[in-house]
Formats: C-alpha cells, sequence, structure tokens
C-alpha cells in the first residue's frame, strides 16, 4: 500500500513515518509540509492513502483534498489533525475525505484502520 503524508509539523511527518514503515506492505512513497509540494507530488506520485494535516502555514487540507478529487484520483484521503471540530470533520467528509481522525487521542485507531485495509488490500 503507497502512501503519502502531509503535516507541516516535520517531527510529526518523521514519526509517521517512521511508525509506518514499520508495518510490512506500506511504502512512504512521499512526504510533504506545503499544500503546494502535497498537491503536485499527489497527483505525480499517485498514492494509494495520502494522510492529511488540516490547517498548515500556505493552506489546508481541504486544498489538498480538492485538488485530489478534481482530478477524480483514486487516493483515499484521511485527515489527521488537532482540530477535531464537527464542521471541520463535516467539511472534510462532505468534500471527499474518506476519514478524519484527531491526532490528540486517535492515532491508534489510524494505525488500525491503515493495518485493516492493508489486509483487504492482500485480500482482493
Amino acid at each position: 500500500m503507497r502512501m503519502f503524508i502531509v503535516d507541516d509539523s516535520e517531527v510529526l511527518r518523521s514519526r509517521l513515518v517512521q511508525m509506518l514503515s514499520e508495518i510490512k506492505g506500506i511504502e512512504i512513497v512521499g512526504e510533504a509540509g506545503f499544500v503546494r509540494d502535497a498537491v503536485r507530488e499527489i497527483k505525480k506520485l499517485n498514492p494509494d492513502i495520502a494522510i492529511l494535516d488540516m490547517k498548515m502555514a500556505d493552506g489546508n487540507g481541504i486544498d489538498i483534498l480538492t485538488a485530489i478529487k478534481k482530478d477524480k484520483m483514486t487516493t483515499r484521503v484521511i485527515i489527521f489533525t488537532n482540530y477535531p471540530y464537527l464542521q471541520y470533520r463535516k467539511r472534510c467528509l462532505d468534500a471527499g475525505a474518506d476519514f478524519f481522525f484527531y491526532k490528540a487521542t486517535e492515532l491508534g485507531k489510524l494505525m488500525d484502520l491503515l493495518k485493516g485495509l492493508l489486509v483487504r488490500q492482500k485480500k482482493s
């Protein structure tokens, strides 16, 4: 399963890359800290999954999500944010996000989801 990680925190990106790289079957194909870089690279690399931060210095995850969905890419999108507010969740899911997780309390849920998606991918 090919993954791309977008977060303006280099520390968090590194931690996610480290954790996900330890899971057999997951390949990190790229990462970005800025919206403009993320959109360009995701379109070029066409990963299976993109994990997107909500608020970034030059925009937000919804900007990236909208660009992905506009191009009808098959990349599944996971929003992983410090802003778990209902209005953000609704806006992201309405824009086409597949999942929405809160960084402070749902890292385990994110990891469980990715492992489950990996199992499903192997079966098909």
